[in-house]
C-alpha cells in the first residue's frame, strides 16, 4: 500500500468520529428549542473534544478486537458522544 492509499486508510478511519461529533453538537444546538439546555463550549470546542474522544474509542476498538468496524465499538462511539454531549449541555441541572 502506497502513502496515497494510508492517507486515505487513515481519514477514513477517522471519520466516523469526527462527523458524529460535529453532527452531535449541531444536533444539540437545534434541540436548544425542544428544551435541552445551551452547551456553554463554542462549536468548534464541542466538536473537538468529540473527535478527539471518538477517535480514543475507535483507536481502543482497534486494539481490542484488532479490527476496525466492529459493531461493539460503533455502538461505543455512540454512547460515548452522547454522554459527552449531555455533559457539555449540562443536562443534570435540567
Amino acid at each position: 500500500m502506497g502513502p496515497y492509499e494510508q492517507l486515505i486508510h487513515l481519514l477514513n478511519f477517522m471519520a466516523p468520529a469526527w462527523c458524529l461529533g460535529l453532527l452531535c453538537s449541531l444536533a444539540a444546538r437545534s434541540m436548544v428549542k425542544l428544551g435541552l439546555p445551551r452547551a456553554v463550549w463554542r462549536l468548534r470546542t464541542q466538536v473537538w473534544v468529540h473527535g478527539v474522544l471518538g477517535m480514543a474509542v475507535m483507536l481502543g476498538g482497534l486494539a481490542l478486537w484488532g479490527v476496525d468496524g466492529k459493531m461493539a465499538t460503533w455502538g461505543t462511539l455512540v454512547l460515548v458522544s452522547a454522554s459527552t454531549q449531555w455533559l457539555m449541555c449540562q443536562a443534570w441541572r435540567r
